[in-house]
């Protein structure tokens, strides 16, 4: 007995977890201290707190008014700093999640599962950020006044929508022969509908003021974010591992833009996608440790480009793989490395020092108007989306020369693209395709973005290449157009300025014929009617 006592003596006393702040409603608040217990150490009340808090949770209502949401959580974070906040809010909440994303809190779980609150509390207390939403239903647009122009175009780019899906509704059930190409043709004609009625009705935000790029983003859809480190490694992993999840579920084109990418097969458009991702990767690392700032970075970045889509189309396509040409075998990635040209710059990539110097130096990005820190969601958000178009246009210009290749090397088709891409006439149709969508967004399109302070973006997004539209100045590029390009901004320019006075002349011409037929041919027609009426009595009154 005396030697078991001893033992029990020597035992270590168990390590009490992390001191944790409670502030629910009392069922959730239990089941809340239960499901963190004995890991953590929670507490219920302010009072009972020994020593510093290391979290603060709280469930919030869904109901409460946003500025009392915010309120709150500025006199929580005064209170208990610099302990970090974790915020849980139900599914059916009156917030966006735009308004969500800008709450001043590190944790974010809406609609949350038993299992994430515990990981997300770990996080937390590592110094991470965690977000996780969850909508249950789409928000209901306010009903609002609408003029001509705007319901001309929302009443077009509906039936246009509707018409779209009901082809491609028949292009899935496996139609075949001359159907398929009378589909497809009525694809490209509606596509072409498209277009005319946002130049001739204005852009996409007239027709939708309130929510202009909602066209590129599903409503509801769920967001996870979870950043281990609030560092610029931590905020290029986290996006780095969003973007991999992304492609690797396989990635599908509804950019309503005919892609060079398309003409790879999934395998190789997966491939070469992952490929720049580690490439990319590779090269952040180095400019860590080459410590460049300023536009040295970026010139740096802008000289590396062409190394850098080598290095993914070798990767891409296997550096031991060979095929036969003209009676030999041939090394596939170093041919294509040889015979392609890729030193082209894109015109429509934005500038690169603001993402670089947020993933390289954890610089602060401006988003919408207000400078955030790279691991916030709304700028890890915007990174995303800055380097999923980079990766997107990176990886067009590499299937456009991957596809001049193929024209003169049959062999290679049957290894990198589509199966129906190994007839001659369905490649040189897709490339002659590509080549007048280019040659008209270089005169048209591009003009027409410019002179609107547009510029679109590519994302990969549900497992889609879409497209979102970003508002930035582009003056210095709209200065630079040729004179032809320029020609395409002085029609809008006309156009702005004389839609006015034709309104108003239209109203004015609407006016006079309302009094002429009123107040001239109805006066007529009265008195018309009124003498016929007159006859007919004296006529009766004789008879």
């Amino acid at each position: 007995m005396r030697a078991r006592l001893h033992q029990l003596a020597h035992v270590p006393e168990a390590k009490a977890g992390p001191q944790l702040l409670i502030l629910a409603e009392p069922l959730l608040r239990e089941g809340l201290v239960r499901l963190l217990e004995p890991e953590f150490k929670p507490a219920t009340e302010s009072e009972g707190v020994s020593g510093g808090v290391r979290l603060v949770i709280w469930s919030a209502a869904g109901n409460l008014p946003l500025a009392t949401l915010q309120r709150e959580l500025h006199q929580l974070r005064d209170r208990w700093q610099p302990a970090p906040l974790l915020l849980l809010v139900p599914g059916e909440c009156a917030y966006s999640s735009d308004q969500l994303l800008q709450l001043p809190c590190e944790g974010l779980l809406q609609q949350a599962e038993p299992a994430e609150i515990p990981a997300a509390v770990s996080t937390l207390l590592a110094g991470g950020r965690v977000v996780e939403l969850r909508p249950l239903a789409a928000e209901l647009a306010e009903p609002e006044a609408i003029g001509l122009g705007q319901w001309l175009l929302r009443s077009g780019l509906s039936q246009i929508d509707t018409e779209q899906r009901r082809c491609h509704h028949w292009l899935t059930r496996g139609c075949g022969g001359l159907t398929r190409l009378l589909l497809q043709g009525r694809l490209r004609e509606l596509a072409a509908a498209r277009r005319m009625l946002l130049w001739l009705w204005g852009p996409i935000s007239m027709a939708f003021p309130q929510a202009a790029s909602a066209q590129s983003r599903p409503t509801p859809s769920s967001t996870a974010i979870t950043v281990r480190q609030r560092t610029a490694e931590g905020v290029w992993q986290a996006i780095q591992l969003r973007l991999t999840a992304a492609i690797e579920s396989g990635v599908s084109n509804s950019s309503g833009q005919l892609l060079a990418l398309d003409g790879l097969n999934p395998d190789h458009r997966r491939d070469l996608l992952l490929a720049l991702i580690s490439q990319l990767d590779l090269w952040i690392t180095r400019l860590r440790h080459e410590q460049l700032r300023g536009d040295e970075l970026e010139q740096r970045w802008l000289l590396q480009q062409p190394e850098l889509r080598r290095l993914s189309l070798r990767s891409m396509a296997g550096e031991y793989v060979q095929l036969p040409q003209q009676g030999g075998l041939l090394p596939v990635a170093e041919s294509l490395s040889s015979a392609s040209e890729l030193n082209a710059i894109d015109p429509d990539l934005p500038l690169a020092l603001p993402m670089l110097a947020a993933l390289v130096q954890a610089q602060p990005l401006l988003v919408e108007g207000r400078l955030l820190a790279p691991d916030e969601p709304q700028a890890l958000l915007h990174l995303e989306l800055l380097i999923g178009n980079w990766l997107i246009r990176s990886a067009e210009l590499i299937s456009a020369e991957i596809l001049s290749c193929c024209s003169t090397w049959p062999e290679l088709r049957r290894y990198l693209l589509r199966s129906d891409l190994l007839a001659t006439r369905n490649l040189e149709r897709l490339r002659n395709q590509l080549n007048s969508q280019q040659r008209w967004g270089n005169l048209f399109e591009r003009p027409v973005q410019l002179y609107e302070s547009r510029r679109l973006l590519y994302g990969i997004q549900n497992g889609a290449i879409t497209p979102q539209l970003l508002t930035e100045p582009r003056d210095s590029e709209l200065r630079q157009l040729s004179w032809g390009q320029q020609l395409i901004t002085l029609s809008l320019e006309a156009r702005d300025a004389l839609a006015p006075q034709l309104q108003s002349f239209i109203r004015r011409l609407g006016d006079l014929v309302v009094v002429v037929l009123t107040q001239v041919i109805g006066r007529a027609i009265g008195l018309v009617g009124k003498g016929v009426l007159q006859g007919m009595g004296r006529s009766i009154s004789r008879g």
